[in-house]
């Protein structure tokens, strides 16, 4: 019986883990450059707050619908080609923000760093459900998922200090050389697991716990007809937008709130994103704990995604908050709730999907969670330029991760496995 197979000692597992993890770093890195240095390109070229919203809008689009194209493309290709493919893609876009100095003209360079950076996810969570059994895949997910912590706390340490050195445009090809290093990494490294000459058979047989059915493909449409899919697709709705709301905003409400200016984002930011971090890991391991305890999938899923969505709720206060560090402390623990519930809502097209399916829903998800996060960008752009206060904008963040989670628990009551009827295969 495969409750009979011991864990391995083996590790090679974790070390692909480790390479997902160091892919996201960078992808957060290369998406933070701009937010960083926005409040003084905005000074130096006359920026409008509008402008850079429609930045952020247009991102989110390119990155939707190119996130739609990775998972169905990672489901044929797999995760090391689709995920080298990703890296090409956005590094080249990401250099080429040294060509342009308005937000009309950034937008050009964007683009193909949204198309790239769509493939990150869909592709570590295939690498994910290769390498990993499902006991121990929300726990990988929410380390990988840390880098986007991780990316985000070395922005704003690394490019002030290249950008007032060297000038803005080092930042940009500095940071795009590091990617070019880890695809030489990935590419020398990364196999299937059944492909890994220096995978022991004892690890093999740990992660092949869970049965494989054999590869199919499946009619795209008939993804609609699952409440599964519309689970997942309707929670990635409801909580990206806060993440990419704090991923472009937060140097500029730490800035208009409080007068931190470039050099000094550090601090601030760092503390925010370590709290995220934290949140990230314990979101996987408190899944994967009550999993091992005998807890149901469905059970320990929605109980870590419960705890993680009440850290959500106080940072409706974040923008009255009496200090910097107040505030500080009340927007960390809305990020680490951010990806404590992320952890475990990633892990869902590997809990129910096969895995010839997953990376097609997990590209739905995308699609939808940057549609939520276009929405959001106009409102904080219009909240902003009107009203002038991130009060909305923190009220709205505070509901959504409890909203999320009835949605998903009135779609999906129970964790059921998707049976696939005949007529949907072509």
């Amino acid at each position: 019986m495969t409750q009979a197979i011991p864990k391995p000692s083996g590790r090679v597992r974790w070390i692909v883990c480790g390479l997902l993890f160091a892919a996201v770093v960078l992808s957060y890195i290369d998406r933070l450059v701009l937010p960083t240095l926005k409040p003084d390109l905005q000074a130096r070229y006359g920026w409008s707050e509008s402008g850079y919203a429609d930045l952020a809008i247009w991102f989110q689009a390119g990155y939707g619908i190119a996130y739609v194209v990775f998972g169905r493309l990672i489901d044929r290709i797999g995760a090391r080609a689709g995920y080298a493919l990703a890296v090409a893609l956005w590094t080249i876009g990401h250099v080429s923000h040294i060509f342009f100095t308005s937000t009309a003209g950034m937008l050009l360079a964007r683009i193909p760093l949204a198309v790239g950076e769509a493939g990150t996810f869909p592709a570590a969570i295939a690498a994910t459900n290769e390498w990993f059994p499902k006991k121990e895949r929300a726990l990988a997910i929410g380390i990988f998922n840390a880098g986007s912590n991780v990316g985000a706390i070395l922005t704003p340490l690394i490019v002030p200090i290249i950008a007032v050195s060297l000038g803005w445009r080092w930042a940009f090809v500095l940071t795009g050389l590091l990617t070019v290093i880890w695809l030489a990494a990935w590419l020398g490294f990364y196999r299937r697991p059944r492909e890994k000459k220096s995978l022991s058979p004892e690890e093999l047989a740990w992660i092949e716990t869970d049965p494989v059915e054999p590869k199919r493909s499946v009619k795209w449409t008939s993804l609609f007809r699952h409440r599964q899919t519309w689970a997942y697709m309707l929670g990635r709705f409801l909580i990206d937008p806060v993440w990419w709301t704090f991923l472009f905003w937060l140097p500029d409400f730490f800035n208009k709130q409080y007068g931190v200016k470039m050099l000094d984002f550090g601090p601030p930011l760092i503390a925010v994103y370590l709290f995220a971090d934290v949140g990230s890991v314990a979101g996987g391991w408190a899944s994967s704990r009550l999993m091992g305890r005998g807890w149901s999938v469905n059970r320990a899923r929605k109980t870590a995604m419960l705890l993680a969505a009440c850290c959500a709720v106080p940072i409706a206060f974040a923008a009255q908050a009496p200090s910097m560090w107040v505030a500080v402390g009340l927007i960390g623990l809305a990020c680490a709730g951010h990806q404590g519930f992320s952890a475990n809502l990633y892990a869902l097209p590997g809990d129910v999907f096969p895995r010839w399916m997953a990376g097609s829903v997990v590209g739905l998800g995308g699609l939808s969670g940057a549609v939520g996060g276009m929405l959001m960008a106009k409102f904080a752009g219009v909240i902003l330029e009107t009203i002038g206060s991130y009060g909305p904008i923190f009220a709205v963040a505070s509901v959504a991760y409890l909203i999320a989670l009835a949605v998903i628990h009135l779609l999906l009551p129970r964790y059921q496995a998707v049976a696939i009827p005949a007529e949907s295969l072509p």
